[in-house]
């Protein structure tokens, strides 16, 4: 029997770090030409329509042109963009979840367990998070991180797919299931607006944490894979 020690295993799988700088790049892409396609119409309704000011729930600023992709107002080419993000981040995240089901990424690294919803454990996790101490916890990830990343990868991100399904022209027959079920398309377009700054909320939170937190060896893993003891 040989005495040789097993072999270091990756803390980023291949899939996971591809995934996951694809997924940035389509998110800044879809953002931006997004701020831009908003900028057509800017108040939120929820039901089935609206146009009026006094049937908005939100008028949303003019955004500016060094947010908006592209730079100047273009209404048909901020879409082009947008749909082809859309089509990259929708079939990468479906070979994300399937990648991630299939290693045992998900079952292995992001469940939670029972015992981690009692209200000491979570303040216990939220306190030492506080205190900048993120490497806590049995598994890869804590508590929080592995309830926010489930989040994110379970609701946010597919919401925005299903959302955006639902009021790109030409697609609402086949969506209309899904538009009746959230009470109708300017709501559709309403969550879509709201997925929309609750990811982009995220990964400002999750890039402050990383600066916070050995950016270097932080960035470095997500780039070459790292070791699970570094």
């Amino acid at each position: 029997m040989s005495d040789r020690p097993a072999p270091k295993r990756a803390k980023h799988a291949l899939i996971t770090r591809l995934w996951h700088w694809i997924n940035l790049a389509c998110v800044v892409v879809l953002f931006m030409s997004g701020l831009n396609i908003s900028n057509a119409h800017r108040r939120l309704y929820w039901g089935d329509w609206g146009f009026a000011p006094e049937q908005a729930w939100l008028s949303v600023p003019r955004f500016p042109g060094w947010a908006t992709i592209p730079g100047h107002y273009d209404l048909a080419e901020a879409r082009d963009w947008h749909n082809l993000s859309a089509w990259i981040f929708a079939v990468t995240l479906l070979v994300m979840w399937l990648s991630m089901l299939a290693n045992r990424h998900f079952q292995r690294d992001l469940v939670t367990h029972r015992i981690e919803w009692k209200p000491s454990a979570i303040w216990d996790d939220i306190r030492r998070h506080l205190k900048f101490d993120f490497d806590h916890g049995e598994g890869k990830y804590n508590f929080l991180q592995r309830v926010a990343y489930g989040l994110v990868l379970g609701v946010f991100l597919p919401m925005m797919i299903f959302t955006g399904m639902a009021i790109s022209p030409g697609l609402e027959p086949a969506w209309g299931w899904f538009v009746e079920l959230v009470g109708g398309r300017q709501s559709a377009r309403s969550l879509h607006f709201l997925f929309a700054w609750a990811i982009a909320g995220f990964l400002i939170i999750h890039v402050l944490l990383v600066i916070a937190h050995k950016p270097l060896d932080l960035m470095k893993a997500m780039i070459t894979g790292g070791r699970e003891d570094e």
